[in-house]
């Protein structure tokens, strides 16, 4: 199946549960689309389906999911050059992983790995660099060989 089929069938899955009234899987739905939307050329980069997706986890109290989803639209914002809006999301899901007990580390991993490169971007040395010695700790607890080696990359470079 393309990306462009499985945009329109969760568009339709969207119109469904519109109608039903479910919200969390509504957001569920809706995540699932900006996901699909990233990939694809001539969308907004699943900015409007995050942001909707955010709206209704706030509303349904599911922290973990809201933090999970912050942090992707922070990472199309800082991959779109809104670096103001993409710090707000990463410290906003930043914080929802550091207080809930039940993060999973590697979701804190990937936030603080987007925080790095929006410090980076930002000249901001010594913050980028505490960052990516968080986040490589955590990928190399887990077993994240990719993680790991793109943060000892990068912390290297900073460091010169």
């Amino acid at each position: 199946m393309s990306r462009r089929s499985d945009q329109l069938e969760a568009k339709k899955a969207i119109d469904l549960l519109r109608q039903e009234g479910n919200p969390l899987a509504l957001a569920e739905a809706l995540r699932r689309l900006g996901e699909i939307e990233r990939s694809l050329p001539g969308t907004d980069g699943g900015v409007a389906a995050y942001e909707e997706a955010v709206a209704l986890f706030r509303q349904q109290g599911e922290e973990l999911k809201l933090a999970h989803t912050v942090r992707h639209l922070g990472d199309i914002q800082l991959h779109a050059g809104y670096v103001e809006r993409a710090a707000q999301s990463y410290e906003m899901a930043l914080g929802f992983y550091r207080r809930h007990p039940e993060a999973p580390p590697l979701d804190l991993a990937n936030a603080l790995r987007g925080m790095a490169l929006l410090k980076e971007a930002t000249g901001e040395t010594q913050i980028a660099i505490a960052l990516w010695q968080e986040a490589t700790i955590i990928y190399e607890s887990t077993n994240v060989t990719q993680g790991a080696e793109e943060g000892a990359r990068r912390l290297s470079r900073l460091r010169q």
